[in-house]
């Protein structure tokens, strides 16, 4: 039975790198939203295992987590990697409320949109498909050589977050300069919302990313779980 006022769940990877605000593993992204939040750590999961190794023996403790979360009065779930789409229909058939496991599952709502990712070489057909994301949707990700891709998936201590935000920000570009007709662009990384703007302000698109996904289905899950 649930034993707090409804929360929103996050279901995290196991790290230890420096999650500014904005990013999904920061509490203080939510507070500023007025929404709660608990994070359940599935220990083990590390970046390596879930974007790289795709490893299928995590599903099992996610699964139990997400169950976990639903039980304690989670209104709605999410977590702490855009990977973890290509389990989204498996979670979601686990516990009764909605889960979003990754900001592409928006990508259907945007006219022309184009991804921006952690790693375009892992980001393959059957994430994708999961989410249902289209055939042919732009995709450009961060390099492996910068700060930030290094940085998270050797999930290490600290991260310079300045480089970071240049990094993505050249990834974002590189993505419009390729395809110019894009309209939207959706971050897939939830390390990345802390430089939407910078994002916006570079290329003059409108950006998505998990946060702002939440933060818009938030008031629909809290309406069902609250009872009239």
């Amino acid at each position: 039975m649930p034993t707090t006022a409804a929360f929103l769940g996050v279901l995290t990877l196991d790290t230890r790198f420096p999650r500014p605000l904005g990013d999904i593993g920061n509490p203080g992204t939510f507070d500023r939203a007025g929404i709660p939040v608990r994070y359940t750590i599935v220990r083990g999961a590390s970046p390596q295992r879930v974007v790289k190794q795709a490893d299928p023996a995590l599903l099992s403790p996610f699964l139990d987590a997400a169950r976990e979360l639903a039980d304690q009065g989670a209104a709605m779930i999410t977590t702490s990697c855009g990977f973890l789409a290509a389990w989204q229909s498996h979670l979601s058939a686990q516990v009764p409320v909605p889960v979003l496991t990754s900001s592409i599952l928006q990508r259907a709502r945007l006219h022309f949109p184009g991804i921006v990712t952690f790693d375009a070489s892992a980001l393959g057909p059957s994430i994708l498909t999961a989410a249902a994301v289209p055939a042919g949707t732009p995709i450009e990700g961060v390099e492996p050589s910068t700060e930030f891709y290094r940085r998270i998936l050797g999930n290490e201590p600290t991260l310079d977050v300045l480089e970071a935000e240049k990094n993505v920000v050249d990834a974002a570009l590189r993505l419009v300069s390729k395809h110019p007709d894009v309209e939207d662009i959706v971050l897939e990384c939830t390390y990345m919302p802390p430089y939407r703007a910078a994002v916006a302000n570079a290329t003059g698109r409108k950006v998505h990313d998990l946060e702002t996904l939440l933060i818009g289905e938030w008031g629909r899950a809290l309406a069902r779980a609250t009872p009239p």
